[in-house]
């Protein structure tokens, strides 16, 4: 007779997956995220991913992770600490033990426990046997042995059987956490349609774990977590690159302009060449270009052709795509440069987070050369942020980069698909009249005219020598040189007036300010919940435009007697806070590859208020 389970309900839980990269941990976290979001729990997601391609198996620096924070209220970050470890082998343990909550249940594969294993791992003694684990809640589960025990009466080769183990570790976790089978076996239905074999062992696989959670006596405790009240809508999980992808889609749409992506492969920015190349149906042409200069400068001239022109690349192919962000500055033609910033310099952690390049997308080009900024916040946010970048530089005719980061490009989220008359337009005009065109004459934004190559009477010439105010014309006049140089400029200053001001959640004046940029969003936001909860009183405002930043910034932040940074950098935002408004700033750097943890942020926000209840 099987012993009835007790049920606890939780507002809250962060789990973390991991093992070897062929360990399936990815698959298994993205399909855990799925179905969590299926049965309406609000989430956050951080994949992990090995900075090495090929990293030694078994080994700490080869261990894949895949980070769910979900729950029955508003979640903003992948969470700080697991409440719950499921380790595929000894280096996952050894990797992850040191973030775990205290009192962290471990699901270990007990399989992989053994001689060679430990021995990868720099494991003298076996910590499921020598009591190192005395701390937390310990199952020991065999899982590889389960696993081909379920499958022994399959067709399956014995690698094959050995490869499905996640989806039993997979069917287990649905059952401790109370999570339906069937999206996943839909998955499966349709990931194999054509290998019927790999459908049946998975589906038997998944159910295993299910039905071992249910029979085994080691499993005393269940989990419950209510749906999250969120907003009425038709939702779906969705991380950051696709968002990106779909934004730039619906920007192509909206502007009724066929869009255009050159781009070269770099981590973590592939993605989205990756997605965009599947809607050739909406007219999306890509072109993996053979390298990061030649991806900009075929975007260059498609946006010279008339086509909504993109790149995509992070912090190195930003370097290497300098010069050609000069010459669409000097050319005055509308392209979005995407900087999917990592860790850094040179290929620094290809796979991990940092908000490494604001100072770069700035200032890093050749003279005077201001271009338009925008930032996502959240992997939500990247749709309407790459919107928003297409419409500003249609607009004012003028490149725009538009920075996410390692985290917000490959976590996932709820995300309220929006109705299309929820978008606005995104008004074109392209020069038709003949008469009195000139070529760098301009309108009211100071943008100058789009004339398509080919039109019969609007010929003219661009290129990246200084150009004769109106005419266009070559010119070293230094005079003329002095006035395109403010021309420029301040058209990029004029953008202040067309994007919204910056919102202060709180009280709009007081002790202290936690201003933000890009993914630290969520942090901070968790981070201003539980200091609240305390009763310290502080206020949060974040940007998502870098430059110009919004015409009421320093009205803001003069407001408060003390403002602070927290950034995944040496002080980036806080350096240009500084030097523009001479306003000292307080900050907060931490810069491990990761996400800000929200209790780093608290804890200095309490610092900062000297840890008194101001509540």
């Amino acid at each position: 007779m099987i012993k009835q389970k007790k049920v606890r309900k939780l507002n809250e839980v962060t789990v973390r997956f991991a093992g070897d990269s062929g360990d399936g941990m990815q698959l298994t976290g993205s399909q855990f995220s799925d179905t969590t979001a299926f049965v309406g729990n609000d989430l956050s997601t951080l994949p992990d991913y090995p900075a090495e391609i090929r990293a030694p198996l078994g080994t700490v620096y080869g261990v894949s992770g895949f980070q769910l924070h979900f729950g029955s209220m508003d979640v903003h970050t992948p969470g700080d600490r697991p409440d719950v470890l499921v380790a595929m082998n000894p280096a996952a343990v050894k990797k992850n033990i040191n973030e775990l909550k205290p009192g962290a249940i471990i699901i270990a594969n007990s399989d992989s426990f053994d001689a060679k294993n430990l021995k990868l791992a720099k494991y003298e003694t076996n910590p499921l046997e020598d009591d190192s684990l005395k701390g937390y809640e310990l199952f020991a589960v065999p899982i590889s042995t389960l696993t081909a025990k379920a499958l022994e009466n399959t067709k399956l080769s014995l690698k094959d059987i050995s490869r499905s183990k996640n989806f039993f570790a997979l069917g287990l976790m649905y059952w401790l956490y109370n999570r339906p089978l069937e999206p996943t076996l839909d998955w499966i239905k349709e990931k194999f349609a054509k290998k019927p074999e790999f459908i049946e062992s998975n589906k038997l696989a998944l159910e295993a774990g299910y039905n071992f959670g249910e029979m085994t006596e080691a499993f005393t405790t269940r989990y419950d977590i209510e749906p999250a009240h969120l907003p009425k809508g038709i939702y779906r999980s969705v991380a950051g690159n696709e968002a990106t992808a779909l934004g730039f889609l619906a920007a192509s749409v909206k502007s009724k302009l066929p869009l255009f992506l050159g781009s070269y492969p770099i981590t973590p920015a592939t993605e989205i060449l990756q997605y965009l190349s599947t809607y050739k149906n909406f007219g999306v042409k890509t072109m993996q270009a053979e390298d990061e200069i030649a991806g900009i400068t075929a975007a260059i001239g498609a946006a010279f052709a008339g086509s909504l022109a993109i790149t995509t690349t992070s912090g190195p192919g930003l370097a290497l795509k300098t010069e050609a962000i000069g010459l669409a500055v000097m050319t005055e033609l509308p392209l979005v440069i995407i900087n999917v910033q990592r860790g850094g310099p040179s290929t620094g952690l290809p796979t991990k987070t940092e908000q490494a390049d604001l100072l770069q997308s700035l200032y890093g080009r050749s003279g005077e050369s201001p271009v338009a900024i925008v930032a996502a916040s959240t992997p939500s946010d990247c749709f309407y942020m790459a919107i928003e970048a297409c419409r500003l530089a249609l607009k004012y005719m003028t490149p725009v980069i538009f920075l996410t980061d390692g985290y917000i490009a490959n976590g996932s989220e709820p995300w309220r698909i929006p109705h299309a008359s929820e978008i606005p337009e995104i008004e074109v005009r392209f020069a038709k009249e003949i008469v009195g065109f000139t070529p760098y004459s301009r309108d009211e934004n100071l943008a100058r005219p789009w004339a398509k190559p080919g039109t019969p009477g609007l010929e003219h010439r661009i290129g990246g020598l200084e150009k004769a105010n109106i005419t266009g014309n070559v010119s070293y006049d230094p005079d003329n040189h002095h006035k395109m140089v403010n021309l420029r400029a301040q058209k990029i200053k004029n953008m202040a007036s067309d994007i919204p001001e910056l919102e202060v959640d709180g009280d709009p004046e007081g002790e202290l300010l936690v201003i933000g940029w890009g993914g630290t969003y969520g942090s901070i936001t968790e981070a201003i919940i539980k200091a609240r909860e305390k009763g310290y009183k502080v206020s949060q405002t974040h940007f998502r435009y870098l430059n110009p930043f919004p015409k009421n910034t320093f009205e803001v932040l003069s407001k408060f007697k003390k403002v602070l940074v927290p950034e995944i950098n040496l002080g980036q935002l806080a350096k240009v806070i500084k030097s523009e408004f001479l306003i000292p700033v307080r900050q907060l750097n931490v810069v491990r590859g990761l996400p800000l943890r929200t209790s780093e942020i608290e804890s200095k926000i309490i610092e900062l208020l000297g840890g008194q209840n101001n509540g």
